[in-house]
């Protein structure tokens, strides 16, 4: 602790491990179990309590709650756990839980990733990188979103939804079923409505990779037979690595049914 600036209104509780060059402002407090990787900058008001882990360069803005026990009426106090990345931006407000035993015992986030104002993140959840939570999205126990998503504000996903690589879903969305790769969900109650064609060209994607990607969503919204059926298809007729995620994704083990094309 001796590289760290700790207001003298904070409280850090016995045990608490703070990295080089953390910056605790006024009156946050950090618990006995937590561990701050290296320039961690919690701004003031913020709690990091419970077994939690927080990466090298992450800050966290005012009055957010980070590590408290699962809102989850079956949790009985045992001992579960928080790992969130490096870098990452966890805007006011934010609330992010612990795990629970039934569902891993682990709630995780990933690297660079940015929770903007009023977001939760509930028990269980995996986040990957570089994910993007706009203002007052929530994710519910035992969600799964991967690498570059896009959560758009005041949405939510139902507990055990997966939201694939890329995917965006557009503001106040409701999300009860699984977001394929790449995906564009948007309506009240969220409809499968294309492929996030932005987001694509925006990370550099070749123009081969996107036709090739159309292609596979055509197949799977016109093609013939079942839903798995069509990724099967479109598995066989394409060697994009593009579309083998989508697949992949598709012909996984999920606890949800999938959002289709329309």
């Amino acid at each position: 602790m001796s590289t760290a600036q700790v207001h003298p209104s904070a409280i850090i509780e016995e045990g608490a491990q703070l990295g080089d060059g953390c910056i605790i402002g006024p009156l946050c407090c950090v618990g006995s179990e937590v561990k701050l990787g290296d320039r961690v900058e919690l701004k003031s008001h913020v709690v990091v309590t419970g077994n939690t882990e927080i990466g090298d360069d992450t800050v966290i803005f005012n009055f957010s709650v980070i590590g408290e026990i699962p809102q989850d009426l079956k949790f009985g106090g045992e001992k579960t756990r928080l790992v969130i990345g490096q870098r990452n931006r966890i805007r006011e407000h934010v609330t992010i839980n612990t795990g629970t035993d039934g569902g891993g015992g682990v709630t995780r986030i990933g690297d660079d990733c940015l929770l903007m104002a009023g977001v939760h993140v509930a028990h269980d959840v995996q986040i990957g990188n570089r994910v993007i939570m706009v203002n007052h999205a929530g994710a519910a126990g035992h969600c799964i979103v991967g690498d570059d998503a896009i959560i758009g504000g005041l949405s939510g996903l139902h507990q055990f939804v997966r939201v694939g690589q890329g995917a965006i879903i557009g503001a106040l969305t409701m999300v009860p079923n699984d977001v394929i790769p790449y995906g564009l969900v948007q309506a009240p109650r969220g409809e499968l409505d294309g492929l996030n064609l932005v987001g694509l060209k925006r990370r550099g994607v070749s123009r081969e990779d996107i036709s090739e990607l159309r292609a596979a969503f055509n197949e799977l919204a016109k093609g013939e037979g079942t839903f798995l059926e069509r990724a099967r298809k479109a598995s066989e007729e394409s060697d994009s690595e593009y579309v083998r995620r989508i697949t992949e994704f598709i012909l996984g083990v999920s606890d949800r049914s999938f959002l289709t094309p329309k």
